[in-house]
């Protein structure tokens, strides 16, 4: 399976502005700049879809868990929070804090926080974090 996204950027880093655009349409020509990734201006930015992937990977990954081990949870509300920290010349995402709350009928906290942490340990977005980084890079 392979998911794809685009982006364009026009200008440079400080006062240039881009968009997005994914395979599936959900981003059609979202725009990002420097200003809805390092100021509050309406828009998204790297950081942000990131947390938002991160979010869903993992809240998936605890219903698969859930329902592997016989529960069916009532509801799985996850936050991440990403953490983008200066990294000498440039930036790095230096943490994503996954916050969730569940309502699971049923299920006991031990047993809960195991199946928790092991859908961390293992959905697809915690493991490319830290991942191998190929580029396939050419002027046009």
């Amino acid at each position: 399976m392979i998911r794809k996204a685009k982006a364009v950027w026009y200008g440079d880093g400080r006062t240039g502005q881009g968009d997005l655009t994914s395979d599936s349409g959900v981003l059609s020509s979202t725009p990002y700049s420097y200003k809805t990734r390092f100021e509050n201006e309406k828009g998204t930015n790297p950081e942000e879809l990131l947390a938002a992937s991160h979010a869903g990977c993992f809240t998936m990954a605890v219903a698969f868990a859930l329902q592997g081990a016989g529960y069916e949870p009532t509801e799985l509300n996850t936050e991440a929070a990403v953490t983008l920290d200066p990294d000498g010349q440039g930036f790095k995402v230096s943490r994503s804090a996954l916050t969730l709350r569940a309502s699971v009928p049923g299920l006991d906290e031990a047993t809960f926080l195991d199946l928790a942490h092991g859908a961390e340990k293992n959905c697809p977005i915690s493991k490319v974090l830290n991942a191998e980084i190929t580029l396939d890079a050419k002027l046009v």
